[in-house]
């Protein structure tokens, strides 16, 4: 009998199922994986040595590029990092601006999910409808900073501007729309046999092992993990929503790529509901405590490190300063490096090559996250 021959194959950094511009060096025995290596280096690089050759608020304006499709978590926690090392304080309004903006963010990244994920599987329907339905929150975006994609929004000392006329009426309608608009995508996907055998036991995480590997965000509650720094590390006014019952954390188990996307249709209901509470109780006051002329503004020797919750999980940013009016240095510790590097090169041994592009999609990488 003939020994059976390993192939090399390459996906990506072209290739529509990949999550980016990446390329993972796929070894197979047929079509079964039997070993994995992802390769970066088709991006754009060096953000944070870039920052540390800016003043805090030039520096502030490249945090965008670090992940396209959701950099406002990253603004946040370069503002939250920011404040904490020079002591300003944030106006209560601009909080909760904060949270709005944060879980706008949540709820387009997901939809965007939506698309690659059900797409990975050949059900381009429900890429067109969530796609489509991702502009009424771009929308959204636009109106309220300016930007579609890129906001610079939520910067040291609060946001940039205040909500504009009319948006709360408008936003609710959003949510309205959104919240029905669910129930067929649960129609269309979720209740798809197709989607239902692609996803049930493919990609599986071991729970023992997903603590040790640093995952986070939605695969690690895909793996009965309860974990989400919103409750854990609360931040803005997560810690009052959540105690007030606003929004819940809720892990499934399973550790396979169905559990994560039962995460994700869980938490874009949250998002909704969070919006909603928002615009309601929003308090009146200032949204923004101005800092100094930022070509002089400087801060105190020493370092601080913050963290939120973004969609692909957590983002921590480090900064220190020397006293001058320009970082000295800047870190973020991003949830893609681990989850397109450590975790797909071992949880692909053994599945069909098939589903490559199918797990890729679930982990929720950021290529531009891991090359900054």
């Amino acid at each position: 009998m003939a020994r059976e021959k390993v192939t090399t194959l390459y996906l990506g950094p072209q290739h529509p199922g990949i999550t980016g511009n990446m390329m993972v060096r796929l070894k197979v025995k047929g079509d079964t994986i039997v070993g994995a290596r992802t390769e970066v280096g088709y991006l754009h690089r060096g953000f944070e040595k870039l920052q540390e050759r800016r003043n805090w608020l030039q520096a502030f304006t490249i945090l965008c590029r670090f992940c396209v499709p959701e950099p406002d978590p990253v603004e946040e926690a370069y503002a939250l990092a920011v404040e904490l090392l020079e002591g300003r304080e944030v106006p209560e309004r601009a909080k909760y601006i904060r949270v709005l903006v944060l879980e706008m963010a949540r709820i387009a990244s997901y939809l965007l999910w939506y698309g690659g994920q059900s797409g990975s599987a050949g059900l381009y329907t429900m890429g067109q409808w969530s796609v489509g339905d991702r502009n009424y929150i771009l929308d959204l975006f636009e109106d309220l900073t300016g930007g579609r994609v890129y906001h610079m929004f939520i910067w040291p000392g609060g946001v940039r501007r205040d909500l504009p006329k009319g948006f709360k009426d408008k936003a609710m309608k959003v949510m309205d729309y959104l919240e029905k608009r669910l129930d067929d995508y649960d129609t269309l996907l979720f209740e798809n046999s197709i989607f239902q055998k692609r996803a049930k036991g493919v990609g599986i995480i071991d729970k023992n092992k997903a603590i040790e590997w640093g995952v986070v965000g939605p695969p690690l509650r895909g793996c009965g993990i309860k974990s989400d720094i919103r409750i854990d590390d609360p931040y803005e006014i997560y810690g009052e929503l959540y105690e007030k019952g606003v929004f819940e954390v809720h892990p499934y188990e399973g550790g396979d790529v169905w559990a994560r996307a039962l995460v994700r249709r869980f938490e874009i209901r949250q998002s909704i509901k969070i919006i909603r509470y928002v615009l309601d109780n929003i308090p009146s006051g200032d949204f923004y405590n101005k800092i100094p002329n930022p070509h002089k503004w400087t801060l105190p020797k020493g370092d601080a490190y913050s963290r939120v919750e973004a969609t692909r999980g957590e983002i921590g940013f480090f900064v220190a300063s020397d006293g001058s009016n320009k970082p000295r240095r800047t870190h973020m510790r991003g949830a893609a490096y681990v989850h397109a590097i450590t975790l797909l090169e071992n949880i692909l041994i053994g599945e069909n090559v098939a589903d490559v592009s199918f797990i890729m999609n679930s982990l929720g990488t950021c290529p531009p996250e891991i090359e900054r």
